[in-house]
């Protein structure tokens, strides 16, 4: 027993050494760059924003923010990346709707669990869609809209970005809920959807208000309505869907950020805090505006259940319509 009651000090000693190191990196991270991996190309509006809130998150982490663009499969090649990363808060993922909400549904197998292996730091930004249609077509509001689509059935089709896009699965809500069957049209982007929807191709789309914003104003096409429970600052006179009639009707693109499950609560509470710093830098807000965005900020548990709750909602959309990637 004499033995051994040294034994257990040093032990303790050990433990306690051990416990002080660790709170002591915690303390200094970051102490070099931190990558943050964006699932779009460069120049897209979500790596924009990650140039952004990275420039702003490293002034106030006292480290740069390298981006690496890592675009495909839904999001799925980036979030892969960060789910297997180390968990030490040097690789952050730009995670949005389609990676973390939508993906999970849409494909049979993926290489990670879009809810387990990730630890969800902060809500940065969310973008309604809006409701165009060809101004040839005989409604001037959304009420007149689904009493056409429901009195000519077969006349009207709705396009979007892509098979099990955002702007699909807005649409298939849109059925369901307005009590139509408009028939969907894919298309491989959303500028190929938009020419073809001026052109009266298709007769309705889906999409995000910055890729239309412009044809909207020139009144080459017309806003019927746009997908968030509140009206957009960009197009302020047009009713949400919500309003119009849709009660509850509610699709957004957002953007957070991500790392890897088990990252300790301390480095994750630091870029919490930086990217609170970022969404009051006037850059940021003003990228974010030009998203036709709303700036966020929920962090945490509250982010995770959002995160849980969009997973659950859009996975419902997909099982309902069938709709499968692979």
């Amino acid at each position: 027993m004499a033995f051994n009651a040294p034994l257990r000090y040093l032990t303790a000693a050990i433990t306690l050494g051990l416990g002080l190191s660790a709170a002591a990196a915690h303390a200094e991270y970051p102490d070099r760059p931190i990558r943050l991996v964006v699932p779009a190309p460069p120049g897209d509006g979500s790596d924009q924003l990650a140039r952004n809130v990275g420039k702003a998150m490293g002034d106030v982490l006292s480290q740069s923010l390298v981006i690496e663009n890592k675009p495909g499969a839904g999001g799925s090649i980036a979030s892969d990346i960060v789910a297997k990363a180390a968990p030490d808060g040097y690789t952050v993922l730009l995670g949005n709707a389609s990676s973390h909400a939508v993906t999970p549904g849409l494909y049979s197998k993926l290489p990670f669990d879009a809810e387990k292996d990730f630890a969800a730091v902060t809500l940065l930004a969310s973008a309604p869609n809006v409701l165009v249609i060809n101004p040839a077509l005989p409604a001037q509001n959304i009420g007149e809209f689904i009493a056409y689509a429901r009195a000519n059935p077969g006349k009207l089709n709705v396009g979007s970005g892509g098979n099990g896009s955002l702007s699909h699965l807005s649409a298939i809500l849109f059925n369901s809920m307005a009590g139509t069957d408009i028939p969907h049209v894919p298309y491989k982007g959303a500028a190929p959807a938009v020419t073809a929807v001026m052109s009266g191709e298709i007769s309705a789309l889906m999409i995000n208000i910055p890729t239309v914003s412009q044809q909207i104003q020139a009144g080459k096409l017309r806003a019927l309505a746009v997908s968030s429970p509140e009206r957009s600052p960009v197009l302020p006179d047009v009713p949400t869907l919500d309003e119009a009639g849709l009660k509850g009707y509610n699709t957004q693109a957002w953007f957070g950020l991500f790392v890897p499950a088990k990252t300790p609560a301390p480095v994750v509470a630091k870029l919490q805090a930086a990217a609170a710093a970022a969404l009051k830098n006037d850059a940021v807000l003003n990228n974010i505006k030009n998203m036709g965005a709303v700036p966020q900020g929920m962090s945490g548990p509250a982010f995770a259940d959002f995160v849980k709750t969009e997973a659950a909602k859009y996975g419902a959309i997909i099982k309902q319509a069938n709709v499968r990637i692979d």
